[in-house]
């Protein structure tokens, strides 16, 4: 078994509960961990025998496309993409961050994880 991570997707997107996120908008990150077997990949040097990194971050980049109020709504879209269209994965893992978040005081940013197995 094997872990393939991909980190700090950085993406432009409109989600929130507040019609004006809708509009302006703000910067998230996404951090996705994909539990699999890695063992044939490992031999045979070739990328169809692996999780294409680059199919990875084009999932997130579309879901985080479509407007949730949410966060945690656009991560199980992006897990559920993630399961669905990789069928070798045992399991992943989702962090969302919205970065500079509508928060009244001194707050960096607010995230939400999720976890699907298999």
């Amino acid at each position: 078994m094997g872990i393939i991570r991909v980190e700090d997707i950085r993406c432009f997107a409109y989600h929130g509960c507040m019609e004006e996120e809708g509009v302006i908008g703000t910067d998230f990150s996404v951090d996705v961990e994909l539990k699999t077997d890695l063992s044939l990949s490992a031999k045979s040097d070739l990328l169809a025998d692996t999780i294409d990194y680059v199919a990875v971050s084009r999932i997130v980049q579309e879901e985080m496309a479509i407007r949730s109020r949410l966060i945690e709504h656009v991560a199980q879209r992006i897990i559920n993409r993630l399961m669905k269209d990789f069928c070798s994965l045992e399991s992943s893992k989702v962090l969302v961050v919205k970065h500079a978040a509508p928060i009244e005081g001194e707050v960096k940013r607010v995230s939400v994880a999720l976890e699907a197995k298999k």
